[in-house]
């Protein structure tokens, strides 16, 4: 690997990010992935943008779903997050209780939140493809806000104080 690549992959983990779970189903079939590349855009209309290597079992399938639920997890959620990440077995969706609201694509039931989209643009860059997403539906836990954040290459709970 080029050593700018590792000065900015280093640089990059020293940057904390949300941990979410990005599912799909449809014709394509069901699936997710653990991600931390995930921002959001506008509020009106609400949009928000997806990084997905190009690569990865998952790109084709939310290209060919034309959905995506972007789950944000709390620190309960760690296991489930291996598991998605492919550190798990093969049965991501045994772990949690899953539901869905419009585009047909998986919601955690217990997630932070959940931010269900239809794909309306892909653009590719590098080894990846940003995908942006139109919120279709929203889901909000009303447990106390916590999250799970990805910082030094490890997972970490951020419990919001009182």
């Amino acid at each position: 690997m080029h050593p700018k690549a590792l000065g900015f992959r280093e640089g990059m983990s020293r940057l904390g990010a949300a941990v979410t779970l990005i599912t799909t189903d449809g014709p394509e079939g069901r699936h997710g992935m653990t991600a931390s590349a995930v921002c959001s855009i506008t509020d009106d209309p609400p949009t928000l943008l997806v990084c997905v290597n190009r690569t990865n079992r998952s790109h084709d399938l939310f290209n060919g779903n034309g959905n995506l639920c972007v789950n944000i997890l709390a620190g309960r959620h760690q296991e489930l997050a291996n598991a998605f990440a492919g550190r798990g077995g093969t049965e991501r969706f045994t772990g949690g209780e899953w539901n869905t609201l419009t585009t047909g694509a998986p919601v955690l039931v217990d997630a932070v939140a959940a931010f269900d989209c239809r794909i309306v643009e892909r653009v590719a860059i590098g080894t990846h493809s940003v995908f942006y997403g139109r919120v279709e539906a929203v889901h909000l836990n009303d447990a106390p806000p916590e999250a799970l954040i990805w910082f030094g290459r490890g997972f970490h709970t951020l419990v919001a104080q009182s």
